[in-house]
């Protein structure tokens, strides 16, 4: 089925029905809806050659791909990216991925941007004061940031999650069972989401007079082996902590193994809260004795900065809103409990 093959099972012109594709606000909603049905049901897929053309849209979002040799691969990106392909399908919208190193990234932006072959692009791994940002509002082409960044203005369109607010209340409901002994295994220091979680932890812990201890808190890789390391580290040195918070259900998995080698029982000698990314492979009801945990799927982040993304390029009506701060759900489960005697 080409072009003009549907234009005449339609009755419509080819300009119509281009115009109806490309999400153009002059064509009615009733047209819009029945082209799209007829391309569904015939099989219809526009040149892309031909469409950007006729359009100055390229049809393609862009990702920046963060690439370390220090590390392997982050499942929290891949699950992000699952979201945001979910909402590129459902629009036919392609990706272009730019792998860059960290110190490379402004630059590879900007390669993106000037290439022509993206009409939009996210900005992921924001940290304090992010230089990417001010960069990206200077740039000709709609952004979305996945996160804020700490000590700048809101003045750029976002979605985040409230990490200060769930670490804040985790660490409160740990003050409530009586634990004033509390560890942080969080991400890279720098890292946005960490610094906002270290803050909630810290604010809760002071109003009652307390301080989250340097020598039980750990920034790291969100990965398996960091948190084992991170809790093997902190168990093994004074005052050993009575609960701990971990910034992922990654970082749990290597915490409960460091907890398990030395026979301390979960949720009995050591109460744990993860936050959990609904990461398919990482179940935290699935753990021998599940967890504790504040819960904001990052599958879903993705799909809704997708769908944003895609409505500023096509200045979809009515506008998405500029600016999403997302709350989190505590879930209690049996890693948690009163403080041991």
């Amino acid at each position: 089925m080409n072009l003009k093959e549907l234009s005449q099972m339609l009755g419509l012109s080819q300009t119509t029905i281009s115009r109806a594709l490309n999400g153009y606000p002059e064509v009615n909603e009733d047209t819009r809806q029945r082209v799209l049905k007829a391309a569904k049901e015939t099989g219809y897929r526009p040149n892309r050659a031909a469409q950007r053309l006729a359009t100055g849209k390229a049809g393609s979002i862009g990702l920046i791909m963060p690439i370390s040799p220090d590390h392997s691969s982050d499942m929290h990106f891949a699950e992000f990216q699952s979201g945001l392909a979910e909402a590129s399908i459902e629009h036919d919208f392609h990706f272009v991925i730019m792998p860059s190193r960290a110190e490379d990234e402004e630059q590879a932006i900007r390669w993106l941007v000037a290439s022509g072959s993206v009409d939009g692009y996210y900005l992921a791994y924001i940290r304090e004061r992010d230089p990417r940002i001010a960069m990206a509002k200077s740039l000709s082409l709609p952004f979305i940031v996945h996160g804020r960044s700490f000590g700048l203005d809101l003045d750029y369109p976002f979605l985040d999650v409230d990490n200060e607010g769930a670490f804040y209340d985790a660490t409160r409901f740990l003050l409530q069972l009586g634990h004033t002994r509390v560890a942080l295994l969080n991400g890279q220091a720098d890292l946005d989401f960490a610094c906002r979680r270290r803050h909630g932890a810290e604010k809760a812990l002071a109003e009652r007079g307390l301080i989250l201890d340097p020598r039980h808190t750990r920034h790291s890789f969100m990965s398996d082996e960091q948190g084992y390391r991170g809790m093997k580290e902190i168990l093994a040195g004074p005052a050993r902590p009575t609960a701990v918070l971990c910034a992922s259900t990654v970082l749990a998995l290597g915490a409960v193994r460091a907890m398990n080698e030395l026979g301390l029982k979960l949720g009995t000698d050591i109460s744990l809260i993860a936050h959990d990314d609904e990461l398919p492979l990482l179940k935290p009801e699935n753990f021998s004795t599940p967890l504790t945990t504040t819960r904001s799927s990052l599958r879903a982040a993705g799909l809704r900065v997708g769908e944003r993304l895609i409505a500023m390029i096509q200045q979809s009506e009515p506008a998405p809103p500029a600016q999403e701060l997302w709350k989190v759900e505590l879930v209690v489960r049996a890693s948690t409990g009163p403080v041991p005697a």
